[in-house]
């Protein structure tokens, strides 16, 4: 992409024709370009673009077998006798007084008709329209039928509104014929101004020193020399150099049989359209550069983003909750029965964050239809965090790409910026934390413990009624004795502290396995945060490098000769 300019910098001539396809291809490879860029660049790079896309659609839309070339020069340099020395008619006005050409006229060899639609388009009016067709001339202008010879007014006018004319003008006719004088042909403005802007539209710029009449005869080369070297170093090596004077059929033939070739070979239009887009081309090849980006940002910036954005959405606090509620709930499942109800009352702590709660029977209908979590809202330091996250993964997405792009890449990974607190919240929310079916050794040991508890309370109902009816002077109970014990008290004391072995051998195994839950739980909070990061950052900064890589292709495809 860096030899586009290198490409494109020897123009074709002579015999060079430009392929009408292969034109709206290119163009149509600059369309590309704008669509991939749209939004992303400065509007202001991309008007030149724009305006060649437009101009050049309606050109090709219009009259192929017409073409339009102007006569532009400096005031005093005899564009108007010029026009109408062309024309054998006294169509423009010729004067002393400066400026004498105020407005575009036209003269149009052949039907005016058929070149209305041009006219129209170029904005000359219709009272400064003229037909170069009679009968009296039989063949003579046959030669020239399709000519639209435009007389522009004085680019270096005193007023403001001939210079804009000008300058609208040269941006929509086919080929340009420069006309300089002998007094001021050095002059700066002509070649600073014009001629040194148009050297890639060397294949439709033709320059002729008129007046040259006034010149002595060996005077003529030495200056035509000189105003070749001008010319040169303008950019403007091989455009056709003529002298000329309108007093003089003879010192018209160069120019008249120029502008004949030129209508003859029906090329102007498509070699003007095809300088604009190689003027445009090396204009955008500043945006674009030859960087080849990466598909996204690297595995660091990225790894980076995930953490901040896991801290920011409370990633460590939610995992903590489900260590607690886990021992909570495993305690309320396995625990001693007698005290379970107490566990109860304690609230569950997910449910404090607005997390789904315990399933089952007590599970709270209403949970399912929090809108939005209890989660701590981020630090300061952890939005500034994530602020330095997002940016690294900007900087290292864009860190080789051209000085036009990076603010883009910035603006596209911050663009959603806004959202992303609530996409978190839904993505806390909406995560399987793992709670929501109890392992069956909850149930096993549950069981257990329910046993050893109405073992405990049958012994101590059986030792209860045997007071009652001594008391009472009723004939005592049966009890049975295992060993030295009776089973009463057996099953009192047995349960009672089979309760508090299966308890405390529980517990350990309780923390390490709500250690587990932790870990699991950090690891799909993590995984679910690490989607919203994909959709709300790196999305949007992987759809920017690929319209770098669009436009990158489009451009080359447009520089293509």
């Amino acid at each position: 992409m860096t030899n586009i300019a290198g490409r494109l910098r020897e123009a074709f001539r002579g015999d060079h024709r430009v392929d009408a396809d292969e034109l709206i291809a290119r163009l149509d490879a600059v369309r590309r370009f704008l669509a991939a860029v749209d939004g992303l660049l400065p509007d202001a790079e991309l008007v030149p673009a724009h305006t060649l896309v437009e101009r050049a659609g309606t050109r090709l839309a219009l009259s192929r077998d017409h073409t339009v070339v102007a006569l532009a020069g400096a005031t005093g340099s005899g564009k108007s006798s010029l026009f109408n020395a062309l024309a054998r008619l006294e169509l423009s006005p010729v004067g002393v007084r400066r400026p004498t050409t105020g407005v575009t006229h036209a003269c149009v060899w052949g039907p005016l008709e058929g070149a209305n639609r041009l006219l129209d388009w170029t904005g000359v009016l219709p009272r400064h329209r003229f037909v170069r067709e009679s009968a009296l001339d039989a063949d003579d202008e046959s030669a020239l039928h399709g000519l639209i010879l435009l007389d522009l007014p004085d680019f270096d006018s005193v007023q403001r509104s001939h210079r804009l004319e000008v300058d609208r003008l040269l941006g929509l006719v086919d080929q340009v014929v420069w006309v300089v004088d002998p007094q001021k042909y050095a002059d700066r403005v002509v070649h600073d101004n014009y001629l040194r802007e148009f050297h890639r539209h060397r294949d439709v710029t033709l320059v002729v020193l008129n007046q040259a009449d006034r010149l002595p005869p060996a005077e003529l080369p030495r200056v035509m020399d000189d105003l070749r070297r001008l010319l040169d170093t303008d950019g403007l090596t091989g455009v056709p150099l003529l002298a000329t004077t309108a007093i003089d059929p003879a010192g018209m033939v160069g120019l008249r049989d120029a502008l004949e070739r030129t209508v003859a070979e029906r090329q102007a239009s498509l070699r003007r359209l095809a300088g604009d887009v190689d003027t445009v081309v090396v204009g955008l090849d500043a945006l674009v550069g030859s960087a080849r980006p990466a598909g996204g940002p690297d595995d660091g910036a990225v790894a980076g983003l995930n953490r901040a954005l896991a801290d920011a959405a409370g990633v460590p606090a939610v995992s903590e909750a489900v260590e607690r509620a886990y021992r909570h709930r495993a305690g309320a499942t396995t625990g001693w029965p007698v005290v379970r109800g107490w566990r109860r009352l304690r609230p569950d702590p997910l449910r404090r964050l607005h997390l789904p709660g315990p399933a089952g029977a007590d599970a709270d209908p209403a949970e399912s239809l929090v809108a939005a979590t209890s989660v701590p809202d981020p630090t300061v330091a952890q939005r500034s965090a994530l602020g330095l996250a997002i940016r690294a993964v900007a900087d290292r997405a864009a860190g080789d790409l051209p000085a036009a792009w990076p603010t883009a890449v910035t603006s596209a990974a911050r663009s959603r910026l806004d959202d992303m607190p609530d996409a978190l919240d839904r993505a806390i929310a909406g995560t399987d934390l793992g709670l929501d079916r109890q392992p069956v050794w909850w149930r096993v040991v549950g069981a257990v413990q329910w046993l050893v508890t109405l073992a405990a309370a049958v012994g101590l109902g059986w030792l209860v009624l045997g007071y009652a009816l001594r008391i009472l002077g009723l004939p005592a109970l049966d009890n049975p004795m295992v060993g030295q014990v009776p089973l009463p008290t057996l099953l009192l004391l047995g349960g009672l502290l089979a309760g508090l072995l299966v308890a405390t051998l529980t517990r350990p195994v309780v923390r390490w396995a709500a250690r587990r839950a932790r870990a699991r739980a950090r690891q799909r909070l993590t995984v679910r945060v690490a989607e919203v990061g994909e959709e709300y950052v790196l999305a949007p900064v992987r759809i920017v490098l690929a319209s770098y890589a669009q436009a990158r292709d489009a451009l080359r495809d447009a520089a293509r000769r």
